[in-house]
């Protein structure tokens, strides 16, 4: 399954309402297992104020969660598609 890395920040609004940061948590985990995926969050200092690992389906999948998420207007993101070691050495090995 295709692997995603987010990089996200709050936004003033996210900043706002912090206290409801777990449920949203809950939210997106929910949206994401809803298409088939699933996800690790991680809280981080420094210029980002969390990660997560995202395994979605497909691209349309992550692509359909980021802008549902994005709507709601609490934090912005830049997303990374991923490829674990051996699926990098696999696409290099090929002709």
């Amino acid at each position: 399954m295709p692997q995603y890395i987010c990089l996200g920040n709050f936004t003033q609004q996210g900043v706002r309402n912090f206290v409801d940061a777990p449920k949203r948590d809950e939210s997106a985990r929910r949206l994401i297992e809803q298409a088939g995926g699933n996800a690790q969050i991680y809280y981080t200092l420094g210029e980002y104020d969390f990660v997560v690992i995202i395994e979605m389906p497909n691209d349309e999948s992550m692509l359909k969660f980021l802008l549902q998420i994005g709507s709601m207007g609490n934090v912005v993101t830049k997303t990374l598609k991923a490829w674990t070691e051996s699926e990098f050495a696999k696409v290099v090995r090929s002709d």
